[in-house]
């Protein structure tokens, strides 16, 4: 049987080293793992986040063996580059922030302690993507590493980080146990079995998972869990699922969190899960680089279809092919047992700093003939940059494709999301096509009774999420829409819309503690199991206008208003409720439907408006200068400025 042992405490963690010797005698700091070094300066704003090498290090006690036993070092995810020493030598190196890997120790490990060290360099450079992108990379061990023996015949530990089993269901598979003996050859075994009765993997309904388990004569033991289920894309109808329609929303999900970065618990990929089931997605695009082993779990248990991909993003590198593949690789073979994904994202927005080139074409074909080679079961996509040409050959390499448009906020109008996809539907009626990005940045302090788009207010990024709402209700034949992005997440260039180091366009922020009113819009659309009611505006509680838009979200068909007590108004419709509500004085709100109420307080200050609250407010509306972030343009308001001066 082998055994796990987690290396979570007692670790050293040294800033600045020139080489192992040094770093083994820096007196550092005692932390645990996980652990980045970027959880402060990674969010904070000024593009100056440390990006360089740093050090980890801790003893490590010689594990008793049997004869013929094998040791492992496994390590969940190190960012983004990982050279690992034992008493000084160094054993292995790995490129690519977002995967496990395994170092084999057996012959290393000396008698009593052992001194571990392990280098992570997160620093600029040509050929390990990310490299250019609008999301920080984190550096340092922010996922677990353990100590895994083997005994001496035992299931792969050194193919690309997988599991050494692998289950591909085809839906004639049933409820039941079976037991099967297969025979070893060249180092593969296979076994087929025929299941009656089959319990689907039915997505959010009834996420039904098997166990797979693989035992050798030698002891060694892997299991799997796997469901069973079947789907397809059609250009003209989406997504199917198990032979019936399945329309695909849902959202994007970057792991990091506030104060924290990357190094997340399991307790926040539980949080997290939970607010996912809450706004009722059935779909993640967990972007833009492999997410943690946990997470892809909770997304089989809980019947969420999930694009996963590689973070080949922004910035074609000549010198990162063998990066891409090789990361490409790991993805799939680390996570194929996982019935939750359904494709595999080859990369994203990847034209948006040097156009299409014969190199970048000839990597996504070395991609996609991967993806299939590896796994024949699930086709490919990628997510395309707005300004993209839909003529060009590279939508011609993966299976279906993507588009990120973001018409109504960085550019443009918001009608312009559908004229896009009518005439590219129109034109490629045989191509599946999906909307992979599209959001608006929105803090919750900025409020509008006239929002516009680049505004940054919370009312504008629902009005924006409203028209997108109604546009993709429209079309069916989207075979997958996800939000950008379900959580605030850092980008450290970012300097716009109140919030320094932060992509605000989020439905919720950050730190998880605030759903932003948009969310409770897509709660209306998406989730029919829970009755509520949710009246928005509620931090826009100072009010100038004689006369006021309440607005209500609710999945219920009939909403009630009350002002004061007094009723005022009952109104029919579907998700989203506008009342008029005069205001003179100080007011109470509430919203009904059923047994569902929300409450919020509303007051008049139109008799005190400052001409400095009314500068401020028309600042608000006006977006400015520019500025870079790794590469990316931002945007920044005026209303920034013009508090720090006055």
């Amino acid at each position: 049987m082998r055994q796990a042992i987690e290396l979570n405490e007692n670790w050293i963690f040294v800033k600045h080293a020139e080489n192992v010797a040094e770093a083994a005698a820096v007196q550092g700091e005692e932390i645990s793992l996980p652990h980045t070094w970027n959880a402060v300066d990674g969010q904070d704003g000024g593009n100056d986040y440390y990006r360089g090498t740093c050090w980890y290090r801790r003893m490590l006690e010689s594990p008793q063996l049997n004869a013929g036993q094998k040791v492992y070092l496994e390590f969940d995810g190190a960012a983004m580059t990982a050279d690992v020493y034992l008493n000084g030598e160094k054993l292995a190196r790995h490129e690519g922030g977002y995967s496990r890997f395994r170092v084999n120790v057996t012959e290393k490990l000396r008698a009593g302690t052992n001194e571990l060290a392990v280098s992570v360099d997160n620093a600029d450079n040509d050929h390990v993507y990310p490299q250019k992108a609008e999301f920080t990379f984190y550096g340092g061990l922010y996922r677990m590493v353990r100590l895994v023996i083997v005994p001496e015949v035992h299931f792969s530990m050194d193919y690309y980080g997988g599991d050494g089993i692998r289950v591909t269901p085809e839906v004639t598979l049933a409820d039941g146990n079976r037991e099967q003996q297969a025979a070893v050859a060249d180092g593969y075994a296979k076994a087929e079995f025929e299941l009656s009765d089959v319990h689907l993997w039915d997505g959010v309904e009834d996420p039904y998972l098997y166990t797979a388990k693989a035992e050798l004569a030698g002891g060694d033991v892997v299991e799997t869990r796997f469901g069973c289920r079947c789907f397809h894309v059609d250009p003209q109808k989406g997504f199917f699922l198990n032979g019936r329609a399945y329309p695909l929303r849902g959202v994007s999900r970057h792991q990091d969190r506030a104060g924290v970065g990357n190094a997340l618990t399991s307790a926040m990929h539980q949080e997290d899960m939970e607010i996912i089931k809450e706004i009722g997605a059935n779909t993640l695009r967990l972007a833009q680089y492999q997410h943690a082993q946990e997470f892809y779990d909770l997304c089989d248990e809980n019947g969420l279809i999930v694009w996963a991909e590689i973070p080949y993003i922004t910035l074609h590198m000549p010198n990162g092919r063998e990066n891409t593949l090789s990361q490409m690789q790991e993805l799939v073979v680390q996570n194929y047992n996982h019935p939750a994904i359904v494709c595999w994202g080859l990369s994203n927005e990847i034209t948006a700093s040097g156009g299409v080139t014969e190199d970048l074409l000839e990597n996504h074909r070395l991609l996609n003939d991967l993806c299939h080679r590896l796994d024949a079961s699930r086709f490919t996509t990628m997510a395309d940059v707005f300004m993209l040409e839909t003529d060009s050959p590279v939508l011609e390499i993966p299976d279906v494709n993507s588009y990120n448009l973001y018409f109504g906020w960085y550019l443009g109008e918001l009608e312009q999301n559908d004229a896009f996809f009518d005439e590219y539907h129109a034109k490629y009626p045989d191509r599946c096509i999906g909307f992979s990005e599209y959001g608006a940045d929105a803090n919750p302090q900025y409020q509008s009774a006239e929002p516009e788009k680049g505004d940054y207010t919370e009312s504008y990024q629902a009005v924006f999420h409203e028209h997108i709402l109604q546009m993709i209700e429209k079309r069916p034949w989207l075979w997958a829409t996800h939000v950008w992005n379900l959580f605030d997440f850092a980008a450290d260039g970012r300097d716009e819309g109140g919030k320094n180091g932060q992509n605000q366009k989020g439905l919720v922020t950050m730190d998880r503690k605030l759903k932003k009113d948009a969310f409770y819009l897509y709660k209306a659309y998406w989730n029919q199991k829970e009755p509520f009611v949710h009246l928005c505006g509620r931090r826009y509680a100072d009010r100038t206008e004689a006369e006021t838009e309440v607005k209500v979200y609710s999945n219920q068909p009939e909403v009630t208003l009350f002002v004061d007590g007094k009723k005022r108004e009952t109104l029919q419709g579907s998700h989203v409720f506008r009342f008029k509500v005069p205001i003179s004085g100080t007011h109470r709100i509430e919203a009904q439907t059923g047994v569902c109420r929300d409450f919020a307080g509303l007051q008049s200050t139109r008799n005190s408006v400052s001409m400095a609250a009314a500068l401020f407010g028309a600042c608000q509306s006006r977006i400015f200068s520019h500025k870079e972030n790794n590469g990316t343009p931002v945007r920044r308001c005026l209303a920034d400025r013009w508090k720090k001066e006055t």
